[in-house]
């Protein structure tokens, strides 16, 4: 049963602008009939004031079986929009449908050449869409109402919000278009577990990640000294700041402008083209006899990036602005990235750095279980390729090492670890030179399914054609710029920059295919935890969204917290943690399974249950 979640038609101009005076629960499937009155299923719509429209999906999912209610899936415009609405009523659904992040989805699966998907949407949702052609990359938007850089942006002046007959219209050419699709199961699997996503992730944002503050305060006055006054410097950066000053024989530095500190290194000799670590470090390992006086002259530059980037991105107001009632609450953006994976709306929520994690405490009588999932992209281009000797070297031990012990066997060069790793990852992107250039030969000897695989997908690439993952999200094709630079071949140095761009695009497109497919496996492995929470059940899920745990006991009080790309972090009850950490095991390879069937591919977890995030690493 699908039940949608959509504006009601507005009534005058004025209401036709965001106002959500009125919501309604509608059957999509169903015409658009006079309302039921009362009754809490609708069989056609329902309508209910914005402020109450958690209580209604809480009176429907209360009205019925509870088997019944977890097959409801709520269609909503958006999860970002409609689910906080929910969760502030105590209502957290099974299962959903978010329209906006299927339509991004639909919109680049049918710009694919070969037509196999017949899809146009029936309104445009995704801003980003909105934007560009389908399938193209965005481009940066010009607002020709903002006439200096320092004007605000013109006001938006839109069309009015699609309302709900609106958008069962659109989820209605959504389903008819992935019912029609040649690869309809994979496809079904990917938008659900999209939109999965679009619902863990409003709720990992309210749950929030336990954050001690006085902790917190406490590292950073170690670290950087007292809090200072507004527009200073914090006193031991200030100490370092007049040290380089002194040190380099300078009246004064300024280390938090590049610019600046670029043009006092040169001065005194350090010869480097950019403030950056890696040059500074590069300068002063050329320096031959001079080399220790030269790490002598950057050591306190280095020290004091290092605490300028905690100062700026951890420090105090990180701490005023994202921490509230003891939580870090991450906001997400799901398909943030261009191949699914999510990205962060502010806060860092993508990096916790590790001078700061010991501040992630556990409540008292709680813990936090923080499982990683190790080698992720190698073993899903295992699992893509089909390839079995590449499984097979990761069953029950380290992928690398397995590779190693392989080469051993067959008189490969990868006969140490280290080499193994660098060849393999060299070949997932695309590395042509050095020493991964020079093993990567060595390693399609070994594995050539899988080398093959990707090596396929940057051929396409280099030809400005598009590529999907094993569940079918796609590639934008390059813009027209590109498509002109690499078709301009009338100089030496034209050709040459057409080279450097087919090459580029190749590595795009060979590593979306691993990326993409990884990320769909992280969504399908969290929907699958979030599953067995709820139910605290094992054994294989009907999807990421789960109709029901078959050997449900009950819910646990344990909850997702954080997540950042092969990474969760779970916080609940000591007494739970046998329970979780069992679960987040049985669901890594029951997203494998989802995913592959039964493909000799195993997804091992390295889990840690600690008080403090710190101690998980």
């Amino acid at each position: 049963m699908h039940i949608l979640l959509g504006p009601a038609p507005a009534a005058d101009d004025a209401a036709a602008g965001h106002a959500r005076d009125a919501w309604r629960l509608v059957r999509p499937e169903a015409p658009d009939d006079p309302a039921d009155g009362a009754s809490p299923v609708p069989r056609r719509f329902r309508e209910v004031p914005w402020e109450q429209l958690g209580e209604a999906v809480g009176a429907t999912l209360r009205s019925l079986p509870a088997e019944e209610a977890a097959r409801i899936r709520w269609v909503v415009p958006s999860c970002r929009e409609v689910i906080p609405q929910l969760l502030a009523s105590g209502v957290s659904p099974d299962r959903c449908w978010d329209l906006t992040l299927c339509q991004r989805i639909l919109t680049g699966v049918a710009s694919f050449p070969d037509g196999t998907l017949d899809y146009t949407p029936t309104v445009p949702l995704d801003p980003q869409q909105q934007e560009r052609p389908p399938g193209r990359l965005p481009t940066p938007r010009a607002d020709p109402a903002q006439i200096s850089l320092f004007d605000a942006p013109a006001a938006a002046r839109g069309p009015a919000r699609p309302d709900a007959a609106v958008l069962a219209a659109e989820f209605r050419a959504q389903e008819a278009a992935v019912r029609a699709s040649p690869a309809a199961s994979r496809l079904r699997l990917l938008l659900a577990a999209e939109s999965q996503g679009g619902l863990i992730a409003q709720e990992i944002e309210r749950e929030g990640l336990p954050w001690d503050r006085a902790v917190h305060e406490a590292l950073l006055e170690d670290l950087l000294g007292p809090r200072p006054p507004e527009g200073q410097r914090p006193q031991k950066m200030q100490a370092l700041a007049e040290r380089i000053a002194e040190q380099w024989g300078l009246p004064r530095v300024n280390p938090d402008s590049p610019q600046e500190l670029l043009r006092a290194m040169q001065s005194v000799g350090i010869t480097v083209d950019s403030t950056r670590k890696h040059a500074l470090l590069e300068w002063a390992e050329h320096g031959g006899t001079r080399a220790p006086r030269r790490r002598e002259m950057i050591a306190p530059v280095l020290e004091y990036k290092g605490l300028y980037r905690l100062w700026t991105a951890n420090g105090w107001h990180w701490l005023d602005e994202w921490v509230r009632d003891g939580r870090f609450h991450a906001r997400y953006v799901v398909g943030g990235v261009i191949t699914g994976r999510w990205a962060a709306h502010g806060g860092g929520a993508l990096q916790i750095p590790h001078a700061v994690r010991e501040a992630v405490r556990a409540d008292p009588g709680w813990v936090l279980t923080v499982a990683d999932a190790s080698q992720v992209e190698p073993r899903i281009l295992a699992a893509m390729a089909q390839d079995r000797a590449l499984a097979v070297a990761g069953q029950g031990r380290d992928l690398y090492e397995g590779i190693a012990r392989l080469g051993e066997r067959t008189g490969s060069a990868l006969t140490e670890r280290k080499a193994a790793k660098v060849a393999l990852l060299g070949a997932m992107y695309g590395a042509s030179t050095g020493e991964a250039g020079a093993l990567v030969p060595h390693l399609r000897r070994m594995f050539p399914e899988a080398i093959g695989l990707v090596e396929q997908a940057a051929s396409v690439g280099e030809r400005g054609g598009q590529v999907r993952t094993w569940l079918g999200r796609t590639s934008p094709l390059p813009d027209a710029d590109w498509s002109a630079a690499v078709a301009d071949v009338s100089t030496a140095a034209a050709e040459a920059r057409s080279v450097r761009l087919r090459r580029a695009q190749g590595r795009f497109t060979r590593n979306f295919i691993v990326q993409g497919t990884a990320a769909e496996w992280a969504m399908c492995w969290m929907g699958e935890i979030r599953r067995r929470l709820r139910g605290a059940g094992t054994g294989d899920p009907a999807g990421p969204d789960g109709a029901g745990a078959d050997d449900a006991p009950g819910p646990l009080r344990t909850r997702l917290v954080f997540f950042v790309h092969d990474e969760v972090v779970l916080h609940g009850p000591a007494e739970e943690a046998p329970a979780v950490r069992a679960i987040v095991r049985e669901a890594a390879a029951a997203a494998g399974r989802l995913l592959f069937g039964q493909a000799p591919v195993e997804f091992p977890l390295t889990v840690a249950q600690v008080s403090s995030y710190a101690e998980a690493k």
